[in-house]
């Protein structure tokens, strides 16, 4: 994408370029398909920031438009191991025809842990073609001569995430954030705060209150409760007056965090 976006919109404040697809409380923070027909379209779900998910009947949608038109789907199942939810789909393919016009991504650092190690994998169909030129054919020869592979040591940790006492501890952990997730979702619904996520991903999307920017419930939230977020507005122009929470960390310092934020609303 680097070079060909187009000129920055300071008033939009986004590319000329790039179709963006606002996520927004209106549509339940899930994109809605585009008048334009872009050639790559981003979907990322469980999404971050927001913590939404998409049902399956949804995202065959997204499928049947990108073989209708000639677009690829670029699609982001980072969390997907966070998914809890019947009828939430854990995968692209799980889409009639997907295979035809879906690039799946996946990340070890998600479920096993494996942030500073910067391991993941792409999914490319070889039926994915445009143009007559396959992609998976295309993707490989970029690796063949661009990319040397992660270090081996890597690699076997890799491998081991795929054992069952892999299995089992990364199952381990998953529940483990997912029950700091059910602690914050419920405890600032309870202090009556505005949040969604927190069920089938690590983040909740908290609505600042009082109609306070990102930044300044940031400051807020910092100064009287010593407990630190992510402003929304740093995810782009819509994540303004929202601001995300995430359930990586202790249940203990959670559960602190959770009970400064709602003596704050009380």
């Amino acid at each position: 994408m680097a070079g060909r976006g187009g000129s920055y919109n300071e008033r939009s404040e986004g590319f000329t370029d790039i179709i963006y697809m606002p996520c927004i409380e209106e549509n339940d923070f899930a994109p809605q398909l585009p008048k334009e027909v872009p050639d790559l379209i981003y979907l990322c779900f469980p999404n971050n920031p927001t913590g939404t998910v998409i049902k399956k009947a949804a995202l065959q949608k997204w499928v049947d438009y990108a073989n209708e038109h000639g677009s690829v789907i670029i699609y982001d199942a980072a969390y997907e191991a966070y998914i809890r939810t019947e009828g939430v789909p854990h995968s692209v393919y799980e889409c009639t025809g997907a295979r035809s016009c879906a690039i799946e991504l996946h990340s070890f650092s998600k479920n096993a842990g494996f942030t500073g190690l910067r391991l993941g994998y792409a999914v490319i169909p070889k039926e994915l073609c445009r143009g007559g030129v396959s992609l998976h054919k295309l993707w490989a020869r970029r690796h063949g001569t661009k990319y040397n592979g992660a270090p081996y040591i890597v690699q076997r940790a890799g491998e081991a995430v795929y054992s069952p006492e892999g299995q089992a501890e990364i199952k381990g952990l998953v529940d483990y954030y997912m029950r700091n997730a059910s602690y914050i979702l419920d405890g600032l619904k309870d202090a009556g705060f505005s949040v969604s996520g927190g069920v089938d991903a690590p983040y909740i999307w908290l609505k600042t209150p009082d109609g306070m920017t990102s930044w300044d419930f940031f400051d807020h939230l910092l100064k009287e409760a010593n407990v630190v977020g992510t402003p929304g507005s740093g995810f782009g122009p819509h994540g303004e007056g929202y601001f995300r929470l995430t359930a990586f960390g202790s249940y203990e310092n959670t559960v602190e965090a959770v009970d400064r934020i709602k003596k704050l609303k009380n």
